[in-house]
């Protein structure tokens, strides 16, 4: 008798009356695609939706003896089908029955919202949606969607089980001394391994939404009592403008919020070290991190935070001062060598001590070309074979490289078309270029060097001179998210050279950048 009465309150819940039906089904064809009560006309319209794509399954079944009808939606390979079968098809189908047999007085309100979430479904991550919309875009992103007749809303389940590489080391930043973990293109084990490093009071973890078809979710990390509120609110609010399609990496978000698209300086830092972020935001700077990528972003940045690596604060002071000063000469040979031979060469041989000028006259003496367009010659050369070295698959891409840069030289030379003292400055700016730890701004640097030589061919020292200027006054003038990109050198503040070209003893370095206008300026310890 119970169960019978029990059938007929929930049929009077499920199935509208004919005066009402025909108002559910027209607020179906709504373009607010709101719920109704009956189940039928819901899966109508979610089959319009999305029954075309072959991967979207539908499950009908029935709720235990009741008789009432339900319905899951998943996507093949994206839906933990082990879960479903276990924690949701079984809690449904057979343990409800169990309940019932133990004569559980079943009426009206209990198939309610709460008695599923409460009593049936044994899973961790459930949420209620009103919107047809909003339950396919949850189901195409690989959550289960859960319907039952007689209830106007949806259950949203936590199934999703996507494929994921394991956790290793970072390959576009390999160290000798350090952790040997990077981010994955999974945002949960990026957060996981920030929250892994340590027990790390008032670390924040904000997500959000970017991209408006295909949306992606988004984390803006920062440690509450140390970093400046306003720096978060405008990192929140430029992520929050970001209007566009598909954000499908991390670079998209760095060219987005960035405050001069114009320079051809990276004004965030991006990087695949958990350990690298830890420091950031330790100094008081925002995270962002980016579902789907392994690339996080630091902000604000500054031009010396490029040359530095982790492995400078591994090491004791005095190794790691000296390895970061190597990394200041290479970034000047890297950037005028080329300039200074066309400089010299062209316009002021006097310069030249007088054996080197003669050997080198001698060398060029059968090169038809002027400096600078053998020096373009070869630069240009040397930058398609490193492009050609990325691109190669890796067992042959560094042999190609080497060996490609060794038989074009050498051939270059024995043709005539360069000097052989050319092939030993080309040689050094490559090499000095690859010791730049940051590839975005090795990247800069090889532009630059372009524009370098051109001015070199045209006003000799003179333009190199010039061309310096320019490029330290635009250096002077950038901004990153309103912090100094020069800074300390610019705006002075010998207290903070303690970690600009030197790499003074940790016990000396007790405070945090004030640039970064933290709430503690001091370090613990």
């Amino acid at each position: 008798m119970k169960m019978k009465r029990w059938k007929s309150k929930m049929r009077k819940i499920g199935k509208p009356t004919d005066e009402n039906e025909s108002k559910q089904k027209s607020a179906s064809r709504d373009s607010t695609n709101q719920f109704t009560d009956d189940l039928t006309i819901n899966l109508e319209v979610i089959r319009k939706e999305i029954s075309h794509n072959w991967d979207v399954h539908f499950r009908d079944f029935i709720i235990g003896r009741t008789g009432i009808q339900a319905c899951i939606i998943f996507v093949e390979g994206l839906s933990d089908k082990d879960l479903l079968d276990k924690h949701i098809m079984t809690s449904l189908m057979v343990d409800f029955s169990a309940e019932y047999q133990q004569e559980q007085p079943y009426g009206k309100e209990s198939l309610s919202n709460q008695f599923i979430k409460n009593q049936v479904l044994s899973i961790s991550d459930v949420e209620d949606v009103y919107s047809i919309k909003e339950l396919t875009s949850k189901v195409l992103t690989g959550s289960t969607a859960l319907l039952i007749d007689g209830l106007s809303h949806a259950f949203i389940l936590g199934t999703t089980k996507l494929k994921t590489r394991t956790i290793e080391e970072p390959v576009s930043e390999a160290l000798v001394r350090g952790p040997r973990v990077g981010f994955t293109e999974s945002l949960s084990d990026n957060t996981s391994l920030l929250r892994g490093n340590g027990d790390i009071e008032n670390l924040s973890l904000v997500k959000f939404q970017v991209g408006k078809r295909s949306k992606k979710d988004l984390v803006v990390a920062y440690i509450k009592e140390i970093v400046d509120p306003e720096l978060v609110e405008e990192v929140e609010k430029r992520i929050k403008k970001i209007d566009l399609d598909n954000v499908p990496e991390s670079g998209y978000v760095e060219q987005l919020i960035e405050d001069n698209y114009l320079s051809p300086f990276p004004q965030m830092q991006n990087t695949e070290r958990p350990d690298r972020v830890i420091a950031a935001l330790m100094e008081g700077r925002v995270a962002i991190l980016l579902d789907g990528t392994p690339f996080a972003l630091i902000a604000p940045v500054t031009f010396s935070m490029m040359l530095q690596s982790p492995d400078d604060y591994y090491e004791r002071w005095i190794p790691g001062t000296f390895i970061r000063f190597l990394r200041y000469i290479a970034v000047v040979l890297a950037l005028f060598t080329p300039a200074v031979y066309i400089a010299f060469i062209s316009f002021h041989p006097g310069m030249i001590p007088t054996k080197l000028a003669i050997s080198i006259i001698g060398t060029k003496s059968g090169v038809p070309f002027p400096a600078l367009i053998e020096a373009l010659f070869m630069e240009i050369a040397i930058e398609i074979l490193r492009e050609a070295g990325l691109r190669l698959p890796k067992p042959i891409g560094p042999a190609m490289g080497i060996v490609g840069g060794l038989i074009i030289g050498e051939a270059a030379v024995q043709a005539g078309i360069v000097s052989p003292i050319l092939v030993i400055v080309v040689a050094l700016t490559a090499i000095s270029s690859f010791s730049i730890p940051q590839y975005s701004v090795g990247i800069t640097l090889r532009i630059l060097r372009f524009a370098a030589m051109l001015c070199a061919a045209i006003l000799g020292l003179y333009g190199v001179v010039l061309f310096f200027l320019f490029m330290m006054s635009h250096l002077v003038k950038l901004k990153s998210f309103g912090v100094p990109y020069m800074s300390p050198a610019v705006p002075y503040r010998l207290s903070e050279w303690k970690d600009l070209m030197v790499r003074m003893p940790l016990m000396m370095m007790k405070r945090r950048p004030k640039m970064m206008h933290t709430k503690d300026p001091l370090r613990k310890g």
